[in-house]
């Protein structure tokens, strides 16, 4: 295996790998899969104009199982894109 080189900055690291086969550097035989079950994906907020009926039946849906309206919107989102991309 080749020593991975120290790097000055993430961006010299970064063109690094871009360039480089990490087989080389890396023996993948002996890598174990890591859980790594607090990172949190960064958020984006965005504004999403919604009729106000269709926001109370979320909300009613929403304290029938006990989690915030917003959230349900998130589950309900993610649930559709997973069908719409066959995950």
């Amino acid at each position: 295996m080749k020593k991975i080189p120290k790097f000055k900055t993430e961006a010299e690291e970064r063109d690094f790998w871009a360039n480089a086969d990490s087989s080389d550097y890396i023996d993948w035989s002996k890598a174990r899969k890591v859980l790594l079950p607090r990172i949190k994906p960064s958020l984006k907020t965005i504004s999403l104009r919604l009729p106000e009926f269709m926001i109370e039946e979320l909300k009613i849906i929403a304290n029938k199982r006990d989690v915030p309206y917003q959230s349900l919107i998130k589950i309900f989102l993610s649930e559709r894109i997973s069908k719409e991309l066959n995950v």
